[in-house]
């Protein structure tokens, strides 16, 4: 029997109950560093333009309002069949870089089935990913963004669930090639979780992320690591950052700075933040 894989980090970084969850992600979208307005659905029939986002991961009272102001952007763009979710391995459990290929994922808002047939498609494409259940049962990266997904679509949608505790550029290049090759760009959406840089100062912490940030924008994946290396940037999820970039190249996609904030401006103290970005990628049409 498939496994489910259940929450680790509900009642921590986000509202352990329904109708509290429910309410939390209602104050993110409607918080003044948030769109200040609930997201609404797009139904219509028209092509989906949303390949990709980033999106951060920290506790919702931090974070939450940046995060909100992505999916706000995904909501009016419709919904994908599908959602891969790339982020950093913070435990250090499991395999270097790991796929989960079956089973489904709970949060108090319900359960989301993976996508077998379109984790098989992106393991037949690359030889770097193991199918590991270990390095995903305690990592929270991905699991902050399923409430956010599940507040807007319920359970209409699969995931491809990706951990990366390795993040060198080679790899992280070959993962979004194989990417480019799986999936299929009008009923998918890649997000890459991360946080950008952590406990500086928010005039440090801003001056390193938006040197980031300008080649994530001008989708420059080497300049990008590069940037994060030279800058010593603590941003917890750079290689599946720059899969991403790699991924919306080959599709041809845009990048557009949705919001940058950091965790100072929650706390009132600037003394020591950590950075929060919203990008979102679109296809050119």
């Amino acid at each position: 029997m498939p496994s489910i894989r259940r929450p680790v980090v509900a009642s921590q970084f986000y509202e352990g109950d329904a109708e509290a969850l429910r309410a939390q992600l209602t104050s993110c979208f409607l918080h003044k560093l948030g769109p200040q307005k609930l997201p609404t659905v797009n139904k219509t029939t028209c092509p989906r333009e949303i390949v990709g986002l980033i999106c951060p991961h920290a506790g919702y009272m931090y974070s939450g309002p940046v995060a909100a102001t992505a999916f706000y952007h995904l909501a009016q763009d419709g919904k994908p069949d599908t959602v891969v979710l790339l982020g950093p391995n913070h435990t250090g459990y499991g395999s270097a870089l790991s796929i989960m290929r079956e089973g489904a994922w709970q949060t108090p808002l319900g359960k989301v089935e993976i996508d077998t047939a379109l984790a098989d498609d992106i393991l037949h494409e690359t030889k770097y990913l193991d199918i590991d259940e270990l390095a995903h049962r305690f990592e929270h990266s991905l699991e902050v963004q399923l409430p956010f997904l599940q507040f807007l679509y319920g359970d209409s949608f699969k995931i491809v669930p990706i951990c990366y505790q390795m993040q060198d550029y080679d790899s992280a290049v070959e993962i979004g090639r194989a990417l480019t090759e799986a999936l299929d760009a009008a009923n998918t959406v890649v997000i890459a979780s991360s946080d950008m840089t952590h406990y500086e100062s928010a005039k440090s912490a801003a001056a390193k992320d938006h040197a980031a940030l300008k080649a994530v924008t001008a989708l420059d994946a080497k300049a990008f690591f590069d940037v994060v290396e030279a800058e010593n940037i603590t941003a917890c999820g750079y290689a599946p950052i720059t899969s991403l970039i790699t991924y919306a190249v080959g599709v041809c996609a845009k990048a557009e700075l949705l919001s940058y904030h950091n965790s100072g401006d929650i706390t009132g103290d600037p003394s020591s933040v950590v950075g929060y970005a919203a990008v979102s990628f679109k296809k050119i049409v």
